[in-house]
């Protein structure tokens, strides 16, 4: 199981220009880049009533402002990401050992198999679930557990590979085995602090010996 944003693809431009666009429609000021990298990671809702407050405006916009979010981000994914050095080679070594592999994000799961096919990346996955593929997203651990029970696979066995403290929280609670990247976004904070099987500077870096 491997998360997207910050994991496959750098999509922080993505998100700087999107939320740019919907606030300058709702009249509020753009936020920092730095405040978006630090905030992305838990789900569009959360990352818009994060900026919403961020800006100084009043909650009740939530509403206009996921609206106005969802349309922009529709026509922007994609434009301002690029996939990770060593994504592609990582890809190929994991399907070459006959790893079946699903996306797990919490983005929506329309979007992210947009972005995937986007990128050139959807032919490496058996599935694709996002933020609303199930009743919870991570840190719970329902996700993981439902993409391993798609996969065929027990979490014991099914490693998941992200980039935030948010993945490794959902895999400590399920069970799994975590490989976490070192370049993706943490919430501001060094992930080399959080315990993993593998930190990895690439996605080639993975030991596969060590997942099979």
């Amino acid at each position: 199981m491997l998360d997207l944003d910050g994991t496959l693809v750098d999509t922080l431009g993505d998100f700087v220009a999107v939320l740019g666009l919907t606030f300058a429609d709702l009249g509020l000021p753009a936020v920092s880049r730095e405040f978006v990298e630090r905030t992305i990671g838990r789900g569009g809702e959360h990352l818009v009533r994060m900026t919403l407050a961020e800006a100084g405006g009043e909650p009740a916009m939530f509403d206009r402002a996921w609206a106005l979010y969802q349309r922009h981000y529709a026509a922007v994914n994609g434009e301002h990401a690029a996939v990770y050095p060593g994504v592609v080679e990582g890809l190929e070594r994991l399907r070459s050992r006959g790893l079946p592999l699903a996306v797990l994000t919490n983005k929506p799961a329309a979007p992210a198999a947009a972005l995937l096919k986007r990128k050139g990346l959807d032919g490496y996955f058996a599935h694709v679930f996002g933020g609303d593929s199930f009743a919870r997203k991570k840190p719970d651990a329902l996700p993981l557990l439902k993409t391993c029970a798609a996969l065929g696979t027990p979490p014991t066995a099914t490693c998941m590979v992200g980039d935030s403290r948010n993945d490794a929280e959902a895999a400590r609670a399920a069970g799994c085995p975590l490989v976490l990247v070192t370049y993706g976004y943490n919430h501001g904070e060094d992930i080399r602090a959080v315990a993993a099987l593998q930190h990895v500077q690439r996605l080639d870096e993975i030991s596969v010996g060590a997942l099979s």
